[in-house]
């Protein structure tokens, strides 16, 4: 459901505890997040490996990256539920944990949205809103206003009466939105909260989670392992791998400046060449893939490197076939094609390896014989050993990852 959620400002929020944080402030604003050399470990696994992270207040972080990366990890430090075995947190600029300090979850005023809303089956949609308002000291008909108020603004204060097990699982979520925000946290944390919802309602709540969160003008993390939505929501995104950030920066930059082939790869790739570097021009590489050449963006390859290109999917375009290919087209053959309703993904053979994700606004039937166009902007050129490092450490297997197609003119849709 779209809704104008400025028309309905929630009243001034009451803060957490004097012994926590300021109990009262007129213009709430999130907290500034820094984590210092983060180390977490459990037993002889290292979920964080030395994690230096600073968000600014009001900012949207999306960590991105696979299971066991540690980005669950970093959000159960923030929220409390897990202490630190090296390292510090800091939030607004306080000291809340360290290996002798541990401020408990309720005094970091924050919210936390689960990917199983966490709902309380007793309670009602109403009940559980105004159950997260408890430590406010609100009197009970100000905490019944804004309870409903919260539920109004998600599109469910019809549904007020009704308990979690009568209410779908995008109700359930939105209820699950309502009551993480009711009290204006400073720090909202979204621990994959739409994994459980089909993908029209993942949408809808996508954009009700990027408008809520900045509305509130709390500082937002939010964990994901899906690409295209930590482009859709990010303010910007850290990637990790094996309890490391491996990239910090906005989503314009990871998509089109990777810091590693394996970011490249985790962020969407149509497909790899191998080939050798023939010439650098400032920052373009020409790489001779079998009998074609192909440019892209030069990242710490020299004249001579073995080299592989990685391709994004936005940098590939279907052309008829042509007598003599230019540079930065090759032949191939159409071997899958699949309706995506804004036109057509391809699959091509090339004689140099296989393409997928190739757009084109008509289809191509299987068994075709076409060129495919990459743009060098799309283009990705890594060191053939760097490449090969980062293939073993993502356990040696690209297809597995998420293929994400995005409008180069407009990477991201951020409310």
């Amino acid at each position: 459901m779209s809704r104008d959620v400025s028309e309905l400002p929630f009243r001034r929020a009451v803060g957490s505890t004097a012994r926590g944080f300021e109990t009262e402030r007129a213009d709430p604003a999130g907290h500034h997040v820094r984590l210092d050399a983060a180390v977490k470990r459990y037993g002889r696994t290292t979920a964080l490996a030395g994690v230096d992270l600073e968000v600014e207040p009001g900012r949207f972080l999306v960590l991105l990256g696979r299971s066991g990366s540690g980005k669950s990890t970093i959000a159960r430090v923030l929220g409390g539920v897990e202490r630190l075995d090296g390292g510090a947190l800091h939030l607004g600029g306080q000291l809340v944990e360290d290996r002798m300090r541990h401020l408990p979850p309720e005094r970091r005023d924050l919210a936390m949205v689960f990917q199983d809303y966490a709902l309380w089956p007793h309670l009602s949609a109403h009940g559980n809103v105004a159950y997260a308002l408890r430590r406010r000291r609100l009197s009970a008909a100000e905490t019944r206003m804004r309870a409903h108020e919260a539920l109004d603004r998600v599109g469910l204060a019809r549904l007020a009466d009704r308990y979690p097990h009568q209410l779908s699982g995008g109700e359930q979520q939105r209820v699950a939105l309502a009551r993480a925000v009711v009290a204006r946290p400073r720090l909202l944390l979204f621990d994959e909260p739409l994994s459980n919802l089909d993908a029209d309602l993942r949408e809808h709540l996508r954009v009700e989670i990027a408008t809520l969160a900045r509305e509130c003008g709390a500082t937002s993390v939010y964990i994901t392992h899906d690409q295209a939505e930590a482009f859709a929501l990010a303010d910007e995104i850290a990637v990790m791998d094996s309890g490391r950030l491996v990239q910090v920066a906005p989503p314009e930059q990871v998509y089109h400046r990777p810091a590693s082939p394996f970011v490249a790869r985790f962020t969407g790739l149509a497909g790899e060449l191998a080939g050798l570097v023939l010439a650098v021009s400032q920052s373009q590489a020409h790489v001779r893939v079998g009998d074609w050449v192909v440019p892209g963006q030069a990242l710490g390859v020299r004249a001579g490197d073995a080299a592989r290109v990685l391709i994004r999917p936005a940098a590939t375009r279907l052309l008829p076939p042509q007598p003599t290919g230019s540079e930065g087209t090759l032949p191939g053959t159409v071997v899958d094609v699949a309706y995506r309703g804004r036109g057509y993904d391809h699959v091509v053979a090339t004689p140099v390896g296989s393409l997928s994700a190739v757009f084109d606004g008509q289809p191509h039937p299987r068994g075709a014989l076409v060129h495919v166009q990459v743009r060098p902007e799309g283009a990705l050129v890594y060191p053939e050993e760097e490449s090969r490092a980062s293939r073993s450490s993502s356990g040696g297997d690209a297809s597995k990852l998420t293929a994400v197609t995005l409008d180069t003119d407009a990477v991201a849709y951020r409310p």
